[in-house]
């Protein structure tokens, strides 16, 4: 069959294909920016955040502003997204050669490095200016070196040292100290009580997944400790050493007095079952191991984070 010429077509499809064009594009542009910025990780660092800001609350033993909650998650969001987006610039070459970030927005050719550095940029500073005038100028503060650190300390390691896993963790444990902070307290005991947790964490945490995709690593030229010795064993060890680590910082509200048995009891039994899913990798090192550990320590952190807020007790 012939196909119709443009006058004949009917007038209605022409107008209607254009808006239907322009919004298949612009969502296809938004998740490239949700890609960009890792949004799925901005999520986890949102909610250690509100621990750092629900626990000062708490232990200031005043009531929850809403408002300042609000602008203090906009803002940590903005900042986490700028060093993202900055991240997957510098590495765009090597996410290339990497089968699980070669479909990232900036190595497939979807966004160019220039745009997403001025989105990264746009968003520090949006994000800057959200934490430094509607909560405190040490909020903003924590967040700029949470910032550099990943952008100008961690990123750069990553291609020469396997140590750059446990400089990485320091900037993703600071979150909890800018809510803590923009809720208007110094840094305290239990501040530093939930940066230990999230710091020893995030190592058995990675070091799980630099295990599952070791070769990728490998392929991308990262030194990980997974590709150094791709028999698992040594991370497996790690992994270990750093799990029993956190189970005692997860336990310093109880030896304190900040929190009573009951939280002991929930931070026990949360340890051992994180604990066991790690000395299942350590004992044998296969794929199905390393998602047990991922998926256990997902549902891990969560719940002790609530249980930490939930029984610390008002000074």
């Amino acid at each position: 069959m012939k196909e119709a010429s443009l006058a004949e077509r009917p007038a209605h499809v022409g107008v209607l294909s254009e808006p239907h064009l322009c919004t298949e594009r612009s969502s296809l542009v938004l998740q490239d920016l949700v890609e960009l910025t890792k949004v799925r990780v901005g999520i986890l660092i949102l909610f250690t955040t509100l621990a750092g800001y629900t626990l000062a609350t708490k232990y200031m033993g005043v009531d929850l502003d809403l408002a300042r909650l609000f602008w203090t998650l906009l803002g940590t969001g903005f900042v986490a997204g700028s060093a993202a987006a900055l991240n997957q610039v510098l590495e765009r070459d090597r996410d290339a050669r990497m089968h699980r970030t070669r479909e990232r927005p900036i190595p497939s050719g979807r966004l160019s490095g220039t745009t997403a550095v001025m989105v990264a940029l746009g968003l520090l500073t949006a994000g800057m200016a959200v934490l430094g005038f509607k909560t405190n100028p040490f909020a903003a503060a924590i967040a700029g070196i949470t910032w550099a650190l990943y952008v100008f300390a961690y990123t750069p390691l990553k291609t020469r040292s396997h140590l750059s896993t446990v400089v990485g963790a320091v900037p993703g444990a600071l979150p909890p100290l800018i809510g803590w902070t923009a809720a208007g307290l110094i840094l305290q005991g239990p501040a530093w009580t939930l940066f230990g947790v999230i710091f020893f964490w995030q190592l058995p945490h990675f070091l799980a997944i630099a295990w599952l995709y070791r070769d990728d690593y490998a392929r991308g030229g990262f030194p990980m400790l997974t590709v150094l010795d791709p028999s698992g064993h040594a991370a497996a060890r790690q992994s270990l050493l750093n799990t029993l680590a956190l189970i005692c910082v997860s336990l310093i509200p109880a030896f304190t007095g900040q929190a009573g048995s009951v939280y002991a009891g929930i931070a026990i039994f949360l340890g051992v079952g994180f604990l066991s899913s790690v000395l299942w990798l350590v004992a044998r090192p296969t794929p199905g191991a390393a998602r047990a550990a991922i998926l256990t320590s997902i549902i891990y952190l969560p719940l002790l984070l609530l249980a930490i807020v939930t029984a610390t007790s008002a000074t």
